[in-house]
C-alpha cells in the first residue's frame, strides 16, 4: 500500500515538469496522509489541468463519505473489475505528483520507515483515479507488487507512470500497471518521527542518524 507521501517542490517546477500552465498555490508537505488535500493532474479538452482533491476515493454511488477512509489505494490487479474503482479507471484518471513516499519493515518489533524517492531526482507521478461524490472531489493510488528493490522493505508500492506515458495514461490507454525497474528508485532509512501523521516537517526525509 502507499500511506504516506511527501510533496515539496516549488509549484512553478511541478508546473513545468507536467507542462501546465497554471498550478494551486499549496503548501509544501513531507508527510502528506490520508484524508489530507493534494494536488493531481488530470486531463481535459484543453490539456492536462491541476486540481485539489482529498486522499481517499469515495465511489459516486456511496451513501457516505466515509466510506473514502477505505480507499486510499487501488490495487492494479483488481482495479479494472472492482465495483469501488473501475468507473474511475474507465473515465476519470489521474496523475500524482510526489517526491517521494515512505513504506515501513518491521525490525526489531519496531516499525521502521524508508523514503524511497526517484534515482534521478525528479518528481514521481503515481497512478491514479479521481471521483466526484456530490461537491467532494477525491482520489487514490494505484499500486502494484513491489520491486526486486523495494520487496525489501514492503511487497507493494505505487505505480509510477513515466512521462512517455502521462498522456496514454489520462487518456484511458492500456499502459502496463506493473512496478518501475529498480533502477528508477533509491531508498534510505529514515527517522521514526514519521510515524506520527501530524509531524510534517523537512528533517523527516533526511537519512537516518545511526
Amino acid at each position: 500500500m502507499c500511506g504516506r507521501y511527501a510533496l515539496h517542490s516549488n509549484p512553478e517546477v511541478v508546473a513545468l515538469l507536467f507542462g501546465l500552465s497554471e498550478i494551486p498555490v499549496y503548501v509544501p508537505r513531507y508527510n502528506i496522509a490520508p484524508a489530507s488535500q493534494v494536488l493531481i493532474i488530470r486531463k481535459n479538452e484543453g490539456g492536462m489541468v491541476p486540481a485539489m482533491v482529498r486522499w481517499g476515493l469515495v465511489p459516486r454511488w456511496a451513501k457516505d463519505p466515509s466510506v473514502g477512509a477505505k480507499m486510499n489505494n487501488a490495487r492494479a490487479e483488481t482495479v479494472a473489475e472492482k465495483p469501488s474503482f473501475r468507473e474511475a479507471y474507465r473515465k476519470r484518471r489521474c496523475l500524482i505528483p510526489a517526491n517521494g513516499f515512505y513504506e515501513w519493515k518491521l525490525e526489531n518489533g519496531l516499525k521502521q520507515p524508508y523514503y524511497v524517492t526517484p534515482s534521478g531526482g525528479a518528481l514521481f507521478a503515481f497512478a491514479g483515479l479521481w471521483e466526484q461524490w456530490h461537491e467532494l472531489q477525491t482520489c487514490a493510488v494505484i499500486t502494484a507488487d513491489a520491486n526486486e528493490k523495494m520487496a525489501a522493505v514492503h511487497e507493494r508500492m505505487p505505480v509510477i507512470v513515466s512521462p512517455a506515458e502521462y498522456s496514454a495514461w489520462l487518456e484511458g490507454g492500456e499502459i502496463p500497471l506493473r512496478p518501475c525497474p529498480d533502477t528508477v528508485i533509491d531508498i534510505r532509512r529514515v527517522s521514526r518521527a514519521v510515524n506520527n501523521a501530524r509531524t510534517d516537517t523537512p528533517d523527516l526525509i533526511e537519512p537516518e542518524v545511526r
